[in-house]
């Protein structure tokens, strides 16, 4: 079982979601807005990738933030930041059963992420 933690009303998770229906992969989706993701999810994630590739800079959130608010300091500066603003987290982003984590639906890179259990079906 997956975690996909996402919006509701976003085009690309329910892409993410038709994928992972279409490989027969189980999975929960949570609406960051109204679950936000945990901050260990959160922190184990920033320090596999990064908060700058975490957090998504192409978006009216992002663009809409003060100046200050785009240079967090620290680790405790961006999850308050994503606590504040969800909708900055990259989406969807899915959370695997053994903590591994992957921010964006890319469809090559979700079936690289699943490939035993895609090519065993």
């Amino acid at each position: 079982m997956v975690t996909v933690y996402g919006l509701s009303n976003c085009s690309t998770c329910h892409k993410a979601l038709a994928w992972l229906d279409g490989q027969g992969i189980a999975h929960r989706f949570i609406d960051y807005r109204e679950t936000p993701v945990p901050e260990p999810v959160l922190r184990r994630q920033a320090e596999a990738i990064g908060w700058e590739k975490l957090v998504n800079r192409a978006s009216y959130t992002w663009r809409g933030l003060e100046q200050a608010r785009k240079t967090p300091a620290d680790d405790s500066q961006w999850l308050a930041l994503v606590g504040e603003y969800p909708a900055l987290i990259r989406r969807p982003l899915l959370v695997r059963a053994d903590g591994s984590a992957v921010s964006g639906f890319s469809e090559k890179r979700w079936s690289e992420t699943f490939e035993r259990q895609v090519s065993g079906r």
